[in-house]
């Protein structure tokens, strides 16, 4: 039994309500976009309904089987060494899927904004999925390896239960190379592009923002509305603040492994040890970023909000309906 901490106690409530609002905002933004009437293209669409499609994986493997029901439910058979290793490369292969879809959707933007002559061939909805495809397929393969990570940690009636790193893990250089190519390919490859894209996408907007603004300032027309800038401009803040809510909630989770591993800190010792309770929250603000994207569709596209408020109001009006 783990020691009723109020960190614990804080966690025993945030993951079952992470669990909720992330199967509840995740299912809404599939079955919303997934219609097409929220005014975006046939691709950006494809990326937004995968992204949508692997938060709610994560949220079903790492919250729900991984974290709430062995910490409510003890003792079912997702605690036999053979279901927590399928476990652990079911969330590890979502976990990478999730992250690389953002970087694909934010690639995807940055050649729609900056490279005009890519954009005709790479922008479009073929493109979209097999990319999103080729992501899926790589990701769940590279991830097979976590099955061979554990040993049983007791076996009852020839049926193996719990999980410990095989010593295998610490001592053969192929683990070794693993465990750093996993991490580099997530997080902190995805944090390096994310930054670099933004920045060259920054950089081309105030360059061609300068162009057409003395462009419109030399022309003779009154009317100065630019329907290409103002496009461009949705685009641009849907693409900032999903690049940038990752980046935010993913930043402890990443600052905490650098300064682990440069400060060699080892692992906690007790659940009021600083070093445990700064681990377990990057943990849990790199799970809350499943949750964050419905809210940002919300936020930033009109369309969208349309439709979610229809969504809202639907039960109530086929009451009315059948009252009548």
């Amino acid at each position: 039994m783990r020691e009723p901490t109020i960190f614990h106690q804080i966690e025993d409530i945030y993951y079952p309500v992470l669990a909720v609002l992330g199967i509840l905002v995740n299912s809404v933004a599939i079955v919303i976009l997934s219609q097409g009437k929220c005014g975006l293209s046939k691709c950006i669409t494809h990326y937004l309904v995968a992204m949508a499609v692997a938060d709610l994986l994560v949220v079903f493997t790492d919250v729900i089987l991984f974290t709430v029901i062995p910490y409510h439910f003890p003792g079912t058979y997702l605690e036999t060494t053979p279901a927590l290793s399928l476990l652990l490369v079911l969330l590890s292969a979502a976990t990478d899927i999730s992250v690389w879809f953002t970087i694909t959707f934010t690639f995807d933007r940055f050649v729609a904004i900056c490279c005009h002559k890519m954009k005709t061939k790479y922008c479009t909805e073929k493109t979209a999925a097999v990319v999103i495809m080729t992501v899926s397929v790589f990701f769940c393969l590279k991830n097979i390896p976590w099955y061979f990570i554990y040993e049983p940690e007791y076996i009852i009636d020839n049926v193996p239960w719990g999980g410990i790193e095989s010593l295998s893990y610490y001592t053969e250089a192929a683990w070794a190379a693993f465990h750093s190519l996993s991490i580099i390919l997530t997080p902190f490859l995805p944090f390096v592009l994310i930054l670099l894209l933004n920045a060259l996408t920054v950089r081309h907007i105030l360059v061609a923002s300068r162009i057409r603004r003395k462009l419109l300032d030399h022309s003779k027309s009154e009317n100065h509305t630019d329907p290409e800038m103002e496009n461009r401009r949705k685009s641009i803040i849907l693409l900032f603040t999903i690049s940038g809510s990752f980046i935010l909630l993913w930043m402890t989770n990443v600052a905490f492994f650098l300064h682990w591993r440069i400060s060699n800190l080892g692992y906690y010792t007790d659940p009021h040890d600083p070093v445990y309770i700064t681990e377990q929250s990057g943990y849990m603000l790199q799970l809350l970023s499943t949750c964050t994207n419905t809210c940002i569709y919300a936020v930033t596209q009109t369309k969208f909000r349309e439709q979610l408020k229809n969504a809202v109001k639907y039960p109530f009006t086929a009451i009315v309906k059948l009252v009548k």
